[in-house]
């Protein structure tokens, strides 16, 4: 049986998923009046089709609760698929005070900035499951001033922003501001996750990547209440 999409849900599809034709899953089919793609530009690689995506499945549906369409459409070329997790893995790492929440939500603001829907539900998703609270996610747009946010992450929210225009907008206050708080190693950490991000929503935007049912419902709850237009 279809899923009823609601008006107000459709409402935001339509006017926030804009880097997408097309929004592919078994529940919504939304095609956009523009010239974009009206499907994939590569599809995804079966998830059985080799070893190691049988065991890239089965850890992404225990950790993530389903597989992403983004990874496995890299797994046409394995090596790229494995570069990518160790960049993940290296950048999500805790070494300094960047917690692994804040840094789900400066993904967020990236893709955001970027324009990549795909990698917005995705990374919202990412910061409700890692602890962001409801009252962060619904304000995160309202950092500079909310008193949920303190200067440090201001700080940060500044420059993780800054970085991702085109052209890029990182200007001598924001690096001055970013050092009163951040030391050297966390700045290279800000700077991983946006690289990381850049790649993410650069590919993602290009080959329209199809969202997955629950990343789509993410999108649908989450992403209604807190999108910056």
């Amino acid at each position: 049986m279809r899923s009823i999409v609601p008006v107000h849900i459709l409402c935001f599809l339509l006017t926030n998923l804009d880097c997408y034709s097309l929004l592919c899953s078994d529940n919504f089919k939304i095609l956009k009046k523009n010239n974009r793609m009206k499907q994939p530009l590569v599809s995804p690689l079966d998830r059985t089709a080799t070893k190691e995506a049988e065991e890239m499945a089965t850890f992404y549906e225990e950790t993530l609760g389903f597989t992403p369409n983004s990874l496995f459409t890299m797994m046409h070329r394995p090596r790229i698929a494995a570069a990518f997790l160790e960049m993940n893995q290296a950048v999500m790492e805790n070494k300094g005070r960047l917690s692994s929440t804040l840094k789900r939500e400066l993904a967020y603001l990236s893709s955001s900035v970027k324009g990549c829907r795909y990698c917005e539900a995705h990374t919202i998703r990412a910061a409700e499951r890692y602890g962001s609270s409801e009252e962060r996610m619904l304000n995160l747009w309202e950092y500079k001033t909310h008193a949920a946010f303190s200067e440090a992450e201001r700080a940060v929210f500044d420059l993780a922003i800054a970085a991702s225009q085109v052209p890029n907008a990182v200007t001598q206050e924001i690096a001055e501001n970013i050092r009163k708080y951040w030391d050297e190693g966390e700045i290279v950490e800000v700077m991983g996750l946006g690289a990381l991000f850049g790649y993410l929503n650069l590919g993602n935007y290009s080959m329209v990547t199809a969202l997955e049912d629950p990343a789509a419902f993410t999108a649908a709850t989450l992403l209604l209440s807190v999108t910056h237009v």
